[in-house]
């Protein structure tokens, strides 16, 4: 099976992107990544694709003239790079139409809830654990779904939950959703290069093997 290239998008340290590099080590991720890009100059995912000697690259809004621009370049470095398949990894910039159209169901995002609660604007990172601790939520978990327009509220590819303590703080409810993170991301990605993800209106089916 030919292995799907990926560009992946990051805005921080970049564990999943470290566990998708170690399920391609281990190879059982059929997949290849061909650039790593952020909107944060520093980001650590950056230093851990340089250390691979994957092409990395960094789109500061500061460093364009308009977001519209910077947004452009991007996507000439996606286009350029030859990926396949865009991997949002803890991107916190928003993807504009222009480059959902470009790549129509070949963007997919990781969110750390079960989506569509704890979702949409406002809700990423910190944000969302907290927002399910202070609701008192007895049950949290992840998402892996295809980005749409909408934010949050592209199809659902992969969801798993995970219990809550009652005490369980915000950084053990993080830490719990995390470990679930590292395993959907390269599972999704590998359903993904298998061919077996079928999108039907806002539903995935996935086909058996």
């Amino acid at each position: 099976m030919e292995r799907v290239k990926l560009a992946v998008l990051l805005s921080g340290g970049g564990t999943n992107l470290q566990a998708v590099l170690d399920q391609i080590d281990q190879g059982a991720l059929s997949a290849e990544v061909v650039l790593i890009a952020s909107n944060k100059e520093g980001a650590y995912g950056l230093t851990r694709g340089g250390q691979r000697g994957i092409p990395t690259a960094v789109f500061q809004r500061q460093s364009f003239p308009s977001k519209d621009q910077r947004d452009r370049e991007l996507l000439r470095a996606l286009k350029s790079s030859g990926a396949d398949l865009v991997v949002l990894a803890g991107y916190l910039g928003q993807i504009p139409g222009f480059i959902i159209e470009a790549y129509p169901n070949q963007i997919i995002n990781i969110h750390p809830s079960l989506l569509p609660c704890f979702g949409g604007k406002g809700y990423y990172g910190e944000k969302v654990h907290q927002g399910v601790y202070n609701r008192g939520m007895k049950v949290t978990g992840a998402t892996v779904h295809f980005v749409s327009e909408e934010t949050d509220g592209g199809p659902i590819i992969l969801q798993e939950a995970v219990g809550i303590d009652f005490e369980d703080g915000v950084s053990d409810i993080q830490q719990k959703v995390l470990t679930l993170e590292h395993r959907l991301l390269p599972e999704a990605i590998e359903l993904i290069a298998e061919g077996r993800v079928e999108v039907i209106g806002n539903r995935v089916k996935i086909r058996e093997r």
